[in-house]
């Protein structure tokens, strides 16, 4: 019974934190602010906060390499550029077409992952990797770079490809050192490499600003990993995978409900295929 009770506490946590993670597209609507320091300041929350949730739980942050120094340090760079991408394209489209050309990550997964970790690369992925950008080609209104939503989709497959990347360098990492670890590293260079467009980008900061950026780098972000790395290890990776998919789903609600934000039919038909793959390979590789 108590087991049953710690799943079902676990699943409510996954949930939950998904559910946040999906608010941070949406909260960057709210502000003013160019997308790359949208990106700063959640990074620079996020990686405050994980410095000192590490410091209190005493957590060793020295590295076993020079490689993997290097490699992480890399991996920051690549995150400072995945969500600078992904404000920016919300920003100059909307809320759903950002997180559904996140989703598409699965289609470089399918070809860079063979290539860095010497596997097969499967007919099936092949197939999965076409379907999804059949998808892609479905969202895309006209191709023009006039268009708002065909320049929301190219920044936010920018931000789909740097996700892959990361996630191939995280699987490196996770058999090595704890997830708050390694998000503590690639945030905390990320904002070291984004903290320069600070004083390069002029822009006026106003109380909503700030709030918006505090909110998406503590709760979206830090809050958020942490409560979604400590359930995940209640929960089978299938399962987890399952609701991390959600993540597009919440962000298009509350689009829907705070911005009034009406998918178009093209998108939702789009959306549905590219999310429907996603979902089926986070399956496959959960097996």
């Amino acid at each position: 019974m108590k087991t049953q009770q710690h799943f079902n506490k676990n699943i409510l946590y996954l949930h939950i934190a998904v559910m946040l993670f999906g608010l941070s597209g949406v909260t960057a609507q709210f502000v003013q602010i160019p997308a790359v320091l949208v990106a700063l300041g959640r990074v620079i929350c996020s990686s405050l906060l994980l410095l000192l949730t590490a410091v209190v739980k005493k957590d060793t942050l020295k590295l076993h390499s020079k490689k993997d120094y290097g490699l992480i340090i890399l991996t920051g760079a690549v995150m400072a550029v995945h969500w600078t991408t992904f404000f920016q394209s919300i920003q100059v489209s909307s809320v759903a077409i950002g997180t559904i050309t996140f989703s598409t990550f699965p289609l470089f997964l399918t070809f860079l992952e063979p290539l860095v970790f010497h596997e097969k690369l499967k007919k099936q992925s092949i197939f999965s990797a076409v379907i999804l950008f059949i998808g892609v080609l479905i969202t895309i209104p006209e191709f023009s770079m006039s268009n708002h939503t065909t320049k929301g989709i190219i920044w936010g497959m920018i931000c789909s490809f740097t996700y892959a990347v990361m996630t191939l360098a995280n699987r490196y990492f996770s058999s090595r050192y704890p997830g708050r670890i390694i998000c503590l590293y690639e945030q905390g260079t990320a904002a070291i490499v984004l903290f320069p467009a600070f004083f390069i980008v002029k822009t006026a900061w106003h109380i909503q600003d700030i709030a918006g950026v505090a909110f998406v780098g503590f709760i979206c972000t830090a809050f958020a990993y942490s409560l979604y790395v400590s359930a995940q290890k209640g929960v089978k990776a299938q399962t987890a995978g399952i609701i991390s998919g959600m993540e597009t789903v919440y962000g298009i609600f509350y689009a829907l409900l705070f911005l009034r934000e009406i998918p178009a039919v093209r998108e939702l038909i789009g959306g549905a295929v590219i999310l429907s793959v996603a979902m089926y390979s986070s399956l496959k590789t959960s097996e």
